[in-house]
């Protein structure tokens, strides 16, 4: 199918001089086309920084990020954006809607950034919401929906431009268990039947093991698939450090 994203050497550090704080140190990965991935980590491992770079929605300090074969770190602020609205799809815990706007409204807001004319915008957002189960939703307020449509809604803008890759980050986090569900199964739908890359982080377990792969962070770096590495091992599906030996 071939790779969606390279990465190579990726370092970012926060701060400068004496506060400075290296939240990745040197990941390399590749993501191939319509795969499905859960980066996973405890707070402070750095996958919600992973996630940011992956998306172009920060610059590293150093390394490069290569997205269908375009080296992201040698574009332009305006070239970045084109590349990032082009090819991605957002879903993020909080809904991140304009509670003023109609339901159709913030679900064509990518196309009207993307330049798409008017009555295309809205053919396209109504087939979006048609998708996701919200048709009869499209003139009501983000104020009149619940938290599980709210998130359907994220996920009908998410996909209205047919992105090549879904960034979902704690998409069931504010969600109950059986609405988090719909929304998962709704996921993995499209990733199945669009063939669309989705790149999930999360916490749960549970929702990761669902991925084709998961890509597990600690303290900055990637420890997935390093059983044999002489520092630590994976126990019970903990990092643990291995004992140092005698002298």
């Amino acid at each position: 199918m071939g790779k969606v994203i390279e990465v190579h050497d990726l370092v970012k550090v926060y701060g400068k001089r004496s506060t400075a704080f290296e939240a990745l140190k040197g990941v390399d990965l590749e993501i191939e086309a319509g795969e499905s991935v859960a980066i996973v980590g405890k707070s402070g491992s750095g996958k919600s920084t992973l996630m940011h770079l992956l998306a172009l929605l920060d610059k590293p300090t150093a390394g490069t990020i290569k997205i269908d074969g375009i080296d992201s770190t040698k574009l332009s602020n305006r070239e970045l954006n084109k590349l990032r609205n082009r090819t991605f799809g957002f879903v993020f815990q909080q809904f991140f809607m304009n509670p003023n706007d109609t339901v159709i409204e913030n679900v064509m807001l990518p196309l009207k950034i993307a330049g798409v004319a008017g009555k295309e915008r809205r053919n396209r957002a109504e087939r979006a919401l048609e998708t996701v189960g919200l048709s009869e939703r499209k003139k009501f307020k983000a104020t009149d929906l619940s938290g599980g449509q709210k998130q359907r809604v994220c996920i009908a803008r998410a996909i209205v431009n047919s992105p090549k890759i879904i960034f979902a980050d704690e998409p069931t986090g504010n969600l109950d268990s059986a609405t988090g569900e719909q929304v998962i199964k709704l996921l993995f739908d499209l990733n199945k039947d669009k063939n669309a890359t989705l790149i999930i982080v999360t916490h749960d377990e549970d929702l990761a093991k669902l991925c084709d792969r998961q890509i597990r962070i600690m303290d900055g770096r990637i420890v997935e698939g390093l059983e044999d590495n002489p520092h630590g091992e994976w126990v019970d599906g903990k990092w643990k450090m291995k004992a140092k030996a005698e002298a």
